[in-house]
C-alpha cells in the first residue's frame, strides 16, 4: 500500500498524486504488493534491483547511490505478538530525491506508523536529510523500548520457572534470546551506517544535522550495550535452569535407584526359594518360610523409608538455611 504525505501547518496530511509536485512529499510504501512494486518502478523510476534488496528480509544496513537518487537501508525493530519470535527486525529502504523521500518496507512497523500519525516532534519535509535523521532517531527509541519490554518478559518467565520448570517457559526464553541476537546484529549494522553517514557527502548535512547524527549514534551504542547485557543475562539464566533440570533429574534417578535396590532383596529371596534343589528350611512345616519372606520385605521397606526420610530431612534443612540467609540479607 502506497500513501503520499505532505505537510500542512506543521502536520502530515495525506495527499493526492495530482497535488502540486513542487511541494516536498513523503511517499510511504508499506506492506508492499506486486502492484506497488510496478508503481515504484514506473512512476518513481526506482530500479528493480534496489527494490529487491530493500524487500530482502536479511538485507543489512548500507548506503548507496544511483544516478538520480540516494539509497539508505536501515534495520528497524518490529513487534508481532502472534509470532513465536515476537521481536525481530526488518529492513527499511529510504530513497532520497531532491524534492521527495520514499520509504519502502515489506511490513508495517511502529516507526513509520508514529511518523505518519504525527507523533514525532519537529518533523519537517522541508529538510529531507533531517527527515531521514528523524527516522533513525525514532528507530533507536523503539529499539530501547523493545529491549526493556524483552527484559520485563524475561523476568516474568524466570519467576514462573522458579515455581515449575516447564518446556513452554524454556521455549519462550529461547525465543527472547533469539530476539536479542537479531537486535544486536541489526544495531551493529546500523552503527556502521551512522559512521558512513558522518563521513560521506552523498547526503548534505549541515552542522546541526551532524551533531544530531552523533547523538543518534550515541543512542544506538547505548542500545547495543543494553542488548549485549540482556543477552549475557539470558545466556546465564538458560545455563542455570539447565543445571537445575539436570540436578532434578539426578535426584529422581537417585530415588529410583534406592527403590530398585530395595525391591531387589525380596526378589532375590523369592527366587532363591523357587529353585528345584534342596534348600534350607525345606523340612520346616507350616508358614515359617512365608514368614521369613514377609520379614525380609518389611526390613527392606523399613530400610528404604529410612533412607528416603533422611534425604528429605536433609533437603528441608538446606531449604531452611537458604531461607534464613535470604532473610538476613
Amino acid at each position: 500500500m502506497i500513501k503520499i504525505w505532505k505537510q500542512e501547518n506543521k502536520k502530515l496530511v495525506e495527499a493526492e498524486e495530482t497535488d502540486n509536485p513542487a511541494w516536498p512529499v513523503w511517499v510511504d510504501a508499506r506492506n508492499v504488493t506486486r502492484e506497488d512494486i510496478k508503481i515504484l518502478e514506473n512512476t518513481y523510476k526506482i530500479q528493480t534491483e534496489t527494490i529487491v534488496d530493500i524487500l530482502d528480509q536479511d538485507e543489512l544496513s548500507r548506503l548507496d547511490w544511483e544516478d538520480s537518487y540516494t539509497v539508505i537501508i536501515v534495520r528497524l525493530p518490529i513487534f508481532i505478538a502472534e509470532n513465536d519470535i515476537s521481536y525481530f527486525t526488518i529492513p527499511l529502504g529510504i530513497i532520497l530525491y531532491p524534492n521527495m523521500v520514499i520509504t519502502i518496507c515489506w511490513a508495517d512497523c511502529e516507526v513509520l506508523h508514529d511518523m505518519a500519525a504525527n507523533r514525532v516532534r519537529n518533523l519537517s519535509l522541508n529538510d529531507l536529510p533531517a527527515f531521514v535523521l528523524q527516522v533513525l532517531a525514532r528507530a533507536d527509541l523503539i529499539f530501547l523500548r523493545y529491549l526493556k519490554a524483552i527484559n520485563r518478559s524475561s523476568n516474568s518467565i524466570q519467576l514462573a520457572l522458579q515455581k515449575s520448570v516447564r518446556n513452554l517457559e524454556l521455549i519462550q526464553l529461547l525465543n527472547l534470546e533469539k530476539s536479542l541476537v537479531y537486535f544486536t546484529t541489526s544495531l551493529k549494522s546500523n552503527q556502521l551506517l551512522f559512521e558512513k553517514l558522518m563521513k560521506t557527502k552523498l547526503i548534505q548535512l549541515d552542522e546541526e544535522d551532524r551533531d544530531w547524527l552523533e547523538d543518534v549514534a550515541i543512542d544506538n551504542k547505548q542500545a547495543i550495550e543494553m542488548a549485549d547485557i540482556y543477552t549475557n543475562i539470558m545466556s546465564g539464566t538458560m545455563d542455570a535452569f539447565a543445571s537445575v533440570i539436570s540436578n532434578n533429574l539426578s535426584i529422581v534417578m537417585k530415588k529410583l535407584t534406592v527403590i530398585s535396590l530395595v525391591l531387589m532383596i525380596p526378589t532375590m529371596i523369592t527366587s532363591f526359594f523357587g529353585m528345584n534343589i534342596p534348600l534350607p528350611m525345606d523340612s520346616w512345616e507350616g508358614s515359617v518360610p512365608l514368614l521369613v519372606i514377609i520379614l525380609a520385605c518389611i526390613i527392606s521397606s523399613g530400610a528404604a523409608s529410612i533412607m528416603l526420610r533422611d534425604k528429605k530431612h536433609k533437603d528441608n534443612q538446606d531449604r531452611k538455611h537458604r531461607g534464613l540467609f535470604r532473610h538476613r540479607k
